[in-house]
């Protein structure tokens, strides 16, 4: 399942994403990955959830990133979410590309039965309609 937050600077998605993920290691039986770029969460998410910081791995790009999301399912069968804090910032700000990844994580989520949630900083009329066709809102 693919779950975005979507909203213009300052809307309040990294708060929602804390709320979910620390939802998500409460409700859990496995494990729960949050990434996010640089170390903004480190106080904020409950040290039962793995945070990674995507700079210290250098992952740039949509195709980079999926293999990173790709690498952590396929380390770890107990993974059942994972979260992500500023996409856009992480790869690029090219709406075609975020869609036809968005497409390859839904595929990844299937497969691996986890949990995905990003957070987009977009206002949802900018992006794609294909985009929120495959992914529920929070």
């Amino acid at each position: 399942m693919l779950k975005l937050i979507i909203g213009k600077k300052g809307s309040g998605k990294t708060k929602k994403l804390i709320d979910a993920v620390t939802a998500a290691a409460d409700a859990s039986n496995g494990n729960v990955v949050c990434i996010e770029k640089g170390d903004t969460l480190t106080y904020n998410i409950t040290h039962r959830v793995r945070l990674i910081d995507a700079d210290h791995y250098g992952v740039k790009g949509y195709d980079a990133f999926y293999g990173f999301l790709c690498g952590i399912c396929a380390g770890n069968y107990d993974v059942t979410h994972i979260c992500v804090d500023a996409i856009l910032r992480i790869c690029e700000r090219d709406y075609d590309a975020l869609a036809a990844f968005f497409a390859k994580v839904v595929e990844l989520s299937k497969e691996s039965s986890t949990e995905f949630i990003f957070t987009v900083s977009a206002d949802e009329s900018e992006l794609p309609a294909a985009i929120l066709e495959m992914a529920e809102k929070i």
